[in-house]
């Protein structure tokens, strides 16, 4: 008897949660500005709109249709690196050529699901193709004969934890798992490395972990380490202790593990690069979300030593987010305002600046944005890789589509763009975790 009473609970809370669930779907507000609104470096900032049910709009995964590929700006053409592969995230491009490709998705998180939200929100990772395993390896791809196809993948490295960035420093590749940047030793044109892995520096984790990635770039001359920390909830509703050396970008010291918090206010950073010619580091970071379909920007900005950025207290400088609380004037009156804006709700993960060696002009001088893809605005926005034209060190002019047909007519998601990356030879390499490709994208040839 007590086993029935049990499961007629645990069917009506299941039943009650798959109609909340429907209500959230049904329900939403729907965006009222042009995308383009919320693009440039003076991003047009409405009023928040505020619900007691968030907006979801879920793109649901389904990967590629045979003979389907996403669609390259005029003048390029797209073809598969490698395909099917478990969830491609992250990319990382050796000096002789080969590509690190991190095959990876969330750790276990058992207190970021809890409650009708937690739910609903686990609901919705799912749909959007992220509900699967971590493969937990870095499989290596190489296109010897320069044909845009790889003809060798290996292993790499495996019994890893939900892997993320990747940097080669000398002889020494740094990854960042999800709870540590871990050290293991390298030579040139090897396909495998069997050498266990030595911990750098632990990094936030733990039962939450809502921003489980962690990216991570190396200064030019590789004596410290730059790692990506995104925020534990959306603003910071699980107050400030569960936000401990959060949202932020770390300093590291590599042959110690000595750390210090850069650039704080960061919701979730992701995508690092040094800018060609001025040599800043500029990151791409994932805004708030349910305060409207054309709130807050997700941004491209370059990061300042010492900076705080606003998160959660305010957003895009210092527009005052009321939710949070308690209120903290005096950070507010810090925040820095970005450089760029990209949209709303975009979602951008991957940032490589382009090298101008083998693609057109237009795309010279700049950096390529992968924007995952929204669920928290009506309609869809990002599902593409945008390239941000640069002029004199800083953006100019707003985004341009480079590669767009991730979406369906019917709004499904045949795959979302993550990582970007240049290969050695001038080509554009993205990271679709939904499609398990990795595309190269290239100057298409004369006719």
């Amino acid at each position: 008897m007590q086993s029935r009473a049990f499961n007629r609970k645990v069917w009506g809370a299941r039943a009650l949660g798959l109609g909340l669930v429907g209500a959230l779907v049904a329900c939403g507000d729907t965006a009222l500005l042009p995308p383009e609104a919320g693009m440039g470096a003076t991003p047009t900032l409405p009023a928040p709109v505020k619900r007691l049910i968030p907006t979801v709009n879920i793109a649901p995964a389904k990967g590629w249709p045979e003979g389907v590929t996403p669609v390259p700006m005029a003048g390029l053409a797209v073809t598969a690196l490698a395909a099917n592969l478990d969830h491609p995230r992250w990319l990382a491009v050796l000096p002789n050529g080969d590509v690190l490709v991190a095959e990876s998705n969330a750790p276990a998180k058992p207190e970021d699901g809890k409650g009708i939200k937690g739910m609903v929100m686990k609901w919705v990772m799912k749909r959007a193709g992220a509900g699967v395993p971590s493969a937990n390896r870095i499989t290596l791809l190489r296109d010897a004969d320069g044909d845009g196809q790889a003809e060798t993948r290996s292993v790499f490295l495996e019994g890893l934890n939900s892997p993320f960035g990747m940097a080669l420093v000398g002889n020494a590749l740094y990854v960042a798992n999800t709870d540590a940047v871990v050290r293991f030793p390298y030579e040139t044109g090897q396909t495998r490395i069997a050498a266990p892995p030595v911990k750098v520096v632990d990094l936030p984790a733990g039962p939450i972990n809502h921003h489980w990635t962690k990216n991570i770039i190396a200064s030019p001359d590789g004596s410290k380490l730059y790692v990506t920390v995104g925020s534990n909830s959306n603003v910071g509703e699980r107050g400030v202790e569960a936000e401990a050396g959060r949202a932020a970008i770390w300093e590291v010291d590599p042959r110690t593990g000595s750390h210090r918090v850069f650039a704080s206010g960061l919701r979730n950073p992701n995508g690092l690069g040094w800018a060609p010619g001025s040599g800043a580091l500029w990151t791409v970071v994932n805004e708030r979300d349910e305060i409207g379909s054309d709130l807050v920007p997700d941004y491209l900005t370059s990061v300042k030593d010492g900076a705080f950025y606003g998160w959660p207290y305010s957003y895009y400088g210092q527009n005052v987010d009321a939710r949070v609380k308690p209120p903290r004037p005096d950070l507010v009156a810090r925040a820095v305002s970005p450089d760029y804006a990209l949209g709303a709700h975009v979602a951008p993960l991957g940032l490589a600046f382009s090298d101008g060696k083998a693609l057109p002009p237009a795309l010279a001088s700049g950096a390529f944005v992968g924007e995952h893809g929204s669920w928290n605005r009506v309609p869809h926005s990002g599902y593409k890789v945008v390239f941000v034209p640069f002029s004199q060190g800083q953006p100019a002019g707003l985004p341009v589509d480079v590669l767009t047909g991730f979406l369906s007519a019917e709004g499904h998601a045949y795959g979302r763009p993550v990582g970007v990356a240049m290969d050695r030879r001038g080509a554009l390499l993205v990271a679709d975790d939904v499609g398990n490709v990795v595309w190269r994208v290239h100057s298409a040839p004369a006719r």
